[in-house]
């Protein structure tokens, strides 16, 4: 008789238990549901971004399953960051909502490239390299026809030739002030330069300084109405009009 007593006794207690146990786990279901659908992650919006679209830095940066959720996501980016993103510099995250979250980048300020070894490195405004990849980015200048000393990632370029590295920024900063969408700078061995831009070519030839030929580009390639030219600016100063102009295909027949 008291066994069965302490058997039924022990049979009910661990059935209080699996009810407890079940009830916690119903209760803890409920709460992470709760937390979850409170957290949802459903509005992103992304500012700053110009080399890359909006959903592939969403796909860049959202590759855990608890990034949907707001806080998880927010406190990821906190602690552990993007990891490193080509043409970025840094990513912040702010949350504007439980739902809502606003992804700033700050992209790499790039000024020009060289091409080595199958890589285009790109330089930012004070020359240091900041970016090396197999890709070629559009509205970025490749510098042609200098050798170059050193070309290490996170330093300063330097050419073999002395002060040439200045003439490089100062055309690239040149560019970039007049709006000017040129895809190659080159340099003849007695450094002279030459334009491509618009399918032109320009002649500039070397001066100590290429801010007042560079601030007519714009109105000479607007003039040139989308043909393929060669226009020679090399004796163009202070507004004398000495430019010539003619046909490329016209060149490439003689």
């Amino acid at each position: 008789m008291k066994k069965t007593i302490r058997f039924q006794q022990r049979k009910q207690k661990k059935k209080r238990m699996r009810i407890i146990v079940l009830t916690l786990c119903f209760v803890f279901a409920v709460l992470v549901f709760v937390f979850l659908k409170t957290f949802e992650l459903n509005t992103i919006v992304i500012e700053g971004n110009t080399r890359y679209t909006e959903q592939e830095i969403k796909d860049l940066l959202l590759t855990k399953a608890t990034d949907h959720v707001s806080l998880f996501f927010y406190l990821r980016m906190r602690w552990q960051g993007t990891g490193a993103i080509p043409f970025v510099e840094k990513v912040e995250v702010e949350l504007t909502g439980r739902h809502e979250a606003v992804i700033t980048v700050h992209e790499k300020l790039i000024t020009g490239c060289v091409e080595h070894r199958g890589n285009y490195l790109y330089f930012d405004r004070d020359g240091i390299v900041v970016e090396s990849t197999r890709e070629r980015l559009e509205g970025v200048p490749v510098v042609v026809g200098l050798s170059f000393s050193q070309i290490v990632l996170h330093e300063k370029l330097k050419t073999q030739k002395e002060g040439m590295f200045d003439v490089i920024l100062n055309l690239a900063r040149l560019i970039e002030r007049n709006e000017l969408a040129v895809d190659e700078i080159k340099f003849s061995s007695d450094d002279s330069v030459m334009l491509t831009a618009q399918g032109c070519e320009l002649f500039l030839g070397k001066r100590p300084f290429y801010d007042e030929v560079l601030a007519v580009l714009k109105s000479v390639l607007a003039k040139a109405k989308g043909r393929k030219l060669r226009i020679d600016l090399t004796l163009y100063e202070n507004g004398n009009g000495r430019i010539t102009a003619y046909p490329l295909d016209a060149e490439e027949e003689e």
